[in-house]
């Protein structure tokens, strides 16, 4: 056997040549290292965390391809909110949705029906009967649902402008259109709100569906909005109600 020599047991000092793949491996498992803790904080985010909590994933599910100029995509949810998308189930809390309830009497295809139709005329006395060109009566406005309600509510809006009057009007009583107090008109949107709940199952079960989250409408709303017309708030309140009724 070859006996080792002395020049086998002499110290050399290592070169950067020698470091260089030590240190190339390490530089590697630092980087995966980090790469795995940026994946946990991503699995820890705020809307990872709410499916977590057993809300249904596509809730926040981005808009594929070009969303509409007044549309606000799901994923564009905060912490602890919920956008009422048309594109899935909570779209049923619109007041677009063909959700059909009787009110005091008479019957309405739509939450946004109901909601227009109170700008228009409701006879010949009335001073809104004034202006020429109305597209619909006001019996045909509440019968219609989504965008066709919205267009009658927008020359209704555009009647109102003209004609300087700046109130709604139900079985013959006239309520500010623009007020920050939850009057009248506030109380008469969420009577019919509830109506709509009680007579449509699936509305009260995507509602409760949503327990723990914020509201959020799916379009640009002023911050100075009047309570009437901020729906996913009294939609809020109401949810709020059955789940202390139910404690």
């Amino acid at each position: 056997m070859k006996q080792p020599s002395k020049k086998d047991y002499v110290w050399t000092t290592p070169t950067s040549a020698d470091y260089f793949p030590l240190m190339k491996t390490t530089y590697l498992l630092i980087l995966i290292a980090l790469v795995g803790m940026g994946s946990l904080g991503c699995g820890s985010s705020p809307k990872t965390e709410m499916v977590r909590q057993g809300y249904p994933g596509h809730w926040w599910q981005a808009i594929e391809g070009d969303a509409a100029s007044w549309e606000i995509s799901p994923d564009d949810a905060e912490e602890g909110e919920v956008i009422l998308s048309k594109r899935n189930e909570l779209g049923i809390l619109s007041n677009f949705a063909p959700t059909p309830f009787e009110f005091e009497g008479k019957k309405y295809a739509s939450l946004e029906g109901f909601w227009q139709s109170m700008k228009y005329p409701e006879d010949q006395e009335d001073p809104r009967s004034k202006y020429k060109g109305w597209p619909y009566t006001r019996a045909e406005v509440e019968q219609l649902v989504a965008f066709k309600a919205k267009r009658a509510g927008d020359f209704g809006s555009k009647a109102m402008k003209a004609l300087g009057i700046d109130w709604v009007s139900y079985k013959g009583e006239r309520m500010p259109y623009r007020t920050s107090e939850k009057g009248k008109h506030y109380q008469l949107i969420r009577r019919a709100m509830l109506a709509k709940l009680n007579q449509n199952t699936e509305v009260k079960e995507v509602l409760l569906k949503t327990t723990g989250l914020r509201l959020k409408p799916d379009h640009e709303q002023s911050d100075h909005a009047p309570p009437a017309w901020r729906y996913y708030k009294i939609w809020e309140e109401i949810r709020d109600d059955l789940l202390r009724r139910h404690q």
